[in-house]
């Protein structure tokens, strides 16, 4: 065993990789159906880091597994975030707040019936919820405003509160998840239905060929029907109904893709895209389903399933690509990751979407050109978007911003790329940079960075958090931390999708948010099995790290020294 510790000591890397691995393994074990992914990295860095006190990954490698997550974060969610900004941001936002003063209230009456120290207190705090620029914050604060004296041995106290804490404040909203979902009865799938209109979500799409009777529906074009009946579903080709005296070689015209400007007739076949329950409605609008199936003939248009992998397309809008116009095509389906779309006028094209084409025969090698319809070219990652909005995101978390009070704080390498990469995938391009990553070159830095950031979280607090607690208090600290981190995930999952009626993958997200903590995201993650709680994780995180610093440091300010 010392031959191994030595060896690791030496080798920082073989102990990453070797952490990462085992944690791999132990997050697959399944137990009743439940298994801790890609969290378990961090326990298994916590028993490693628990052998020596000389185990650890530079800080460097890190910060940096830190920032390659919150920014691909960001990017993945900060379309979806603006939307819900816009519609209950302000609501949801002030919630974050709500909690996280009580929690900071709970801190305050087990300081004083605990007789804790305000440095311990508030310690306990930023580790109950995990957040280091809170830590962080709180040292700097503590020894530049304590007496000289006695500053240096006070800026190290918050640290004893904050290792302690930190493990329950990992697991604490983990159990609360797992605990809920299973007396709530979650279903996840149905949940995400609620969103279904607003965020990206899985949903089953279908087609279905209707004969065009009620004369209700006829006259007026596509678009105006659209808009009028609010039908969210997509047309797909129609056939017209020809005399019975028509020639032959009318046959082959009888065939269109619809646009905003077709008109149904009176028996027209038409085919509808969409999910089941909006494509019934339609149908039963229009009139009576056929056992005909337009999307199946390929005599006069084709269809193709296309990468988009150049950047021409990536951030605009499926209306304002002109495909119609160009090319004679509509697109009815997107694929985005494992998500089926459907190809609404104003979905925004990213990289790495496949688009479902219907086009003319001949215009096929026109359309994968513009696309790009390249594998290759989605493997590549653009290092001049990455590297700017990275180097942007890390400026931004640099900045200090000044409090009434005197008080100071800064975003970090954690809030300052996470904020960055939130706007900047909602601008998606800028001139020729286009900033958003293809999803799986995003999904694969995601991971690499989340792994990484995991592994060193739990390997650097492994020691301190065992010799601490074998100290006189230190079970008490852990209790009075494991208190406060599963109430607050309690309130927050109780709140949010109770009261206010949030969708629970996103509520999840919010709460690994508020604990602003990458190991209860991947978990609420690996059990909603869609990217929901990633825009509840963008949408709260800001507001929650803005939060706790503030707290903590005034509960060392008004909290008995």
């Amino acid at each position: 065993m010392e031959f191994l510790i030595e060896l690791l000591v030496e080798q920082p890397l073989l102990l990453l990789f070797l952490v990462m691995t085992l944690g791999y393994l132990l997050g697959e074990i399944h137990i009743k159906g439940i298994k801790l992914g890609v969290a378990a990295v961090l326990f298994v860095g916590l028993a490693f880091g628990a052998l020596d006190p000389r185990l650890s990954l530079p800080p460097l490698l890190i910060n940096l597994g830190l920032v390659l997550f919150v920014y691909c974060v960001g990017l993945a969610s900060g379309p979806g975030f603006f939307a819900s900004f816009t519609r209950s941001g302000l609501r949801d936002n002030t919630l974050v707040v709500v909690v996280l003063l009580l929690s900071a209230g709970m801190v305050a009456a087990e300081a004083i019936v605990f007789g804790f120290k305000s440095t311990i207190a508030a310690g306990m705090f930023a580790g109950a919820l995990t957040n280091t620029p809170a830590l962080a914050q709180l040292t700097s604060f503590v020894a530049t405003t304590y007496d000289p004296a006695i500053a240096a041995t006070a800026a190290t106290e918050p640290v004893v509160g904050y290792s302690v804490a930190y493990p329950m404040g990992v697991i604490g909203p983990m159990l609360v998840l797992l605990l809920v979902q299973r007396l709530w009865k979650i279903n996840y799938r149905a949940d995400a239905e609620k969103v279904r209109n607003i965020l990206p979500v899985e949903q089953e799409i279908y087609n279905r060929t209707v004969r065009v009777t009620n004369p209700a529906f006829c006259g007026a074009t596509v678009r105006d029907l659209m808009g009028k009946q609010q039908w969210r579903v997509m047309f797909g080709r129609i056939q017209r109904t020809l005399p019975a005296d028509a020639a032959p070689a009318d046959a082959a015209s009888r065939m269109e893709l619809i646009t905003g400007h077709t008109v149904f007739m009176p028996g027209d076949l038409v085919s509808v895209i969409g999910a089941p329950e909006e494509v019934d409605a339609v149908v039963a609008a229009l009139g009576e389903q056929v056992a005909e199936q337009l999307d199946a003939d390929r005599s006069v248009y084709d269809f193709r399933r296309v990468f988009v992998s150049n950047y021409g397309p990536v951030g605009k809008r499926l209306a304002d690509l002109h495909l119609a116009r160009r090319f004679g095509a509509i697109v009815t389906r997107v694929r985005r990751g494992d998500i089926e779309l459907l190809a609404a006028s104003n979905l925004a094209l990213e990289l790495g979407d496949r688009v479902r084409v219907v086009a003319p025969r001949s215009q096929m090698r026109a359309i994968s050109d513009f696309f790009g319809d390249s594998y290759k070219a989605l493997s590549e990652i653009n290092l001049l978007s990455l590297g700017l909005g990275i180097t942007l995101g890390l400026i931004v978390g640099a900045i200090p911003i000044p409090l009434p009070g005197g008080v100071q704080f800064k975003l970090g390498d954690a809030g300052g790329p996470l904020i960055v990469a939130l706007i900047l995938s909602a601008l998606r391009r800028t001139g020729p940079i286009v900033w958003s990553l293809p999803y799986s070159a995003n999904l694969t830095i995601r991971q690499l960075g989340l792994v990484i950031l995991l592994a060193g979280i739990g390997i650097r607090s492994g020691y301190t958090f065992l010799s601490t607690l074998q100290n006189s208090g230190g079970v008490q600290i852990l209790l009075a931390g494991a208190v406060v981190s599963i109430m607050t995930a309690l309130l927050m999952i109780v709140f949010s999708h109770k009261l206010l009626r949030i969708p629970f993958a996103v509520a999840a997200g919010m709460v690994a948010a508020v604990h602003t903590q990458p190991a209860v995201q991947a978990f609420a993650l690996g059990q909603a099995k869609n990217d929901l709680p990633n825009h509840g994780y963008a949408l709260a995180f800001p507001m929650a790290t803005i939060a706790k610093i503030v707290l903590a440091q005034l509960l060392v300010a008004f909290l008995p020294k």
